[in-house]
């Protein structure tokens, strides 16, 4: 088993994205849980807001096709969540990859996590508010509603795991996943730089967790812009969304204050890149 590795470069002070201008030449990679879409008490339970779903089209025309979702759901997840809308994505953290001609290819086996299926179902059957998330070629428990049993989650689930090189163990916000160690959202933002219409462009990179951390270090890689979503101090009460971030060294280099704030940056991008095709003219 590989755990998540720390942050080779880590960022104390990542600097307010607000300052941002804007650039036709960017390619926008998003992340989606966090980032987009306020926490649920359960994934299912996610739902966009109206202005998001207004929005995403508008990015997707304004940078010519160059927005991307990059998530730990399914393809099929990411895809009722935002339907009609059908966006190029990276799912399961990058073992799913859909271009922007629709063409979708899926890395893994969901074999290989078979040993693991009952045991962990087990697990969150035994214990009240864990639930197991099978999204075939990855797994996940969320004990979102049983805080208190981090500290078992996590010691049984590195016990079932940790006989296995070839899978990673990831702790997110009140989740652990497990997935094969060959796919993650670096190597998903990489793999989209290198086809149309992301090709030539700026990667930009919006995420909120662990999990967005190599893509964090994949889009500096490439001289792109990296923006963390999150917020410091103690949880405010019924806002999960708001948990003090698990890992503040983040190698990010911007940053913005939640789900909010975020969709209002975005909401700039198109106004402001229509502004500049207005002050072009014809």
């Amino acid at each position: 088993m590989t755990l998540l590795a720390p942050n080779p470069t880590p960022n104390l002070a990542p600097k307010p994205a607000g300052a941002l201008a804007p650039d036709p030449r960017w390619a926008l990679f998003l992340d989606v849980d966090g980032t987009l879409l306020h926490f649920a008490d359960t994934p299912d339970e996610v739902r966009p807001d109206e202005a998001v779903c207004r929005l995403l089209p508008r990015l997707q025309a304004a940078l010519r096709g160059a927005v991307a979702l990059i998530s730990g759901r399914s393809a099929r997840d990411l895809d009722a969540l935002f339907a009609p809308l059908r966006l190029p994505l990276a799912g399961l953290h990058g073992l799913e990859h859909r271009d922007a001609q629709g063409r979708l290819q899926v890395h893994g086996e969901a074999e290989a996590l078979d040993h693991l299926r009952a045991p962990l179902r087990a697990l969150a059957e035994s214990h009240e508010g864990l639930l197991l998330e099978d999204k075939g070629r990855a797994l996940a428990v969320h004990y979102r509603l049983a805080p208190d049993e981090a500290g078992r989650v996590e010691a049984i689930i590195g016990e079932l795991a940790g006989g296995s090189g070839d899978l990673r163990l990831i702790h997110g916000k009140m989740v652990i996943e497990i997935k094969p160690r060959h796919a993650d959202k670096g190597s998903a933002v990489r793999a989209f730089m290198a086809e149309a219409p992301f090709l030539g462009r700026i990667p930009v990179f919006l995420g909120d967790d662990v999990t967005d951390e190599d893509a964090f270090r994949a889009v500096n890689g490439l001289g792109g812009i990296s923006i963390h979503i999150g917020h410091g101090g103690p949880a405010p009460d019924k806002a999960p969304d708001k948990a003090p971030d698990k890992n503040p060294e983040t190698a990010a280099h911007y940053r913005l204050e939640g789900v909010d704030r975020t969709v209002q940056w975005l909401a700039r991008i198109p106004e402001a890149l229509e502004g500049m095709s207005a002050e072009r003219g014809p």
